[in-house]
């Protein structure tokens, strides 16, 4: 398999982040977890990835994240570069695929927890024939590895599942998914407009838990003109990301745990 791009989501929430002014850094990328910000832990497992090469930073201003020694020089020795972050996440990654291509594989900053091998499952079950592809893990394999954890799962009729931020757009067609993620981002405070645009009757049967995950990505494939697919990772804590501060705290006694 040809290694594939990755890119790194770092936009920030502005000066104002609460996470980050809670760390006393200025953006929350920069926030360490176990000693370690999180962005050069997202990027020493990207680094460690056989199936990946080269790496890109999406954040407001490169000056920020090339205060961390380790990306800079790993910026300085060509094996990542930089992309500015546009208004949203969508924006952000709409703008990597008309600079960068596809494939392309996306994740977060505050994926804290990353590890070489759940990128390598994942990149090694890609569905094939598919034009986006998201990573997910099921609920109990979430609570088995982090106990009494409050994450949110989508609660399907055959299981409950988390998302692990990571995702695959393989081919060009992947603009439709993250066009349609945009309007959600746009009017995800207005019900109604939601409710027009992913349909009345999937939503209701999702209320209802009637819902598969399988009718539930034929549905969204229809909306984005896309092949749709996830792949089921076997590791819980892929799905713990830092969000808030508990996320942080949770984060850090995993880490302790790998010691």
């Amino acid at each position: 398999m040809t290694p594939v791009t990755a890119l790194v989501l770092a936009g920030s929430r502005g000066p104002s982040d609460p996470m980050a002014v809670a760390a006393g850094v200025e953006h929350k990328a920069l926030i360490p977890a176990g000693g370690v910000p999180m962005l050069v832990r997202v990027v020493r497992a990207l680094e460690a990835t056989p199936g990946v090469g080269r790496i890109v930073v999406c954040i407001e201003d490169a000056a920020i994240a090339r205060q961390l020694p380790e990306i800079a020089a790993a910026a300085d020795a060509g094996r990542l570069a930089f992309l500015p972050a546009a208004g949203s996440p969508s924006l952000s990654v709409a703008a990597a695929l008309a600079e960068l291509g596809t494939p392309l594989l996306v994740t977060t900053a505050d994926h804290a927890l990353l590890r070489p091998e759940w990128v390598t499952h994942f990149l090694d079950h890609l569905p094939p024939g598919t034009d986006v592809v998201a990573a997910v893990a099921r609920a109990d394999a979430v609570m088995a590895a982090a106990p009494g954890t409050r994450r949110t799962f989508l609660r399907f009729a055959d299981g409950a599942v988390s998302g692990c931020n990571l995702f695959c757009m393989a081919t060009p067609a992947a603009k439709g998914a993250v066009a349609l993620w945009r309007e959600v981002e746009i009017h995800r405070k207005r019900p109604l407009r939601m409710v027009r645009l992913l349909g009345p009757m999937a939503l209701l049967r999702f209320a209802l838990g009637r819902l598969t995950l399988a009718a539930a990505l034929q549905r969204f494939g229809r909306i984005a003109h896309v092949r749709a697919a996830v792949v089921t990772l076997p590791f819980g804590e892929a799905a713990v990301d830092v969000d808030k501060p508990d996320d942080l705290t949770l984060a850090e006694t995993l880490l302790r745990r790998r010691g």
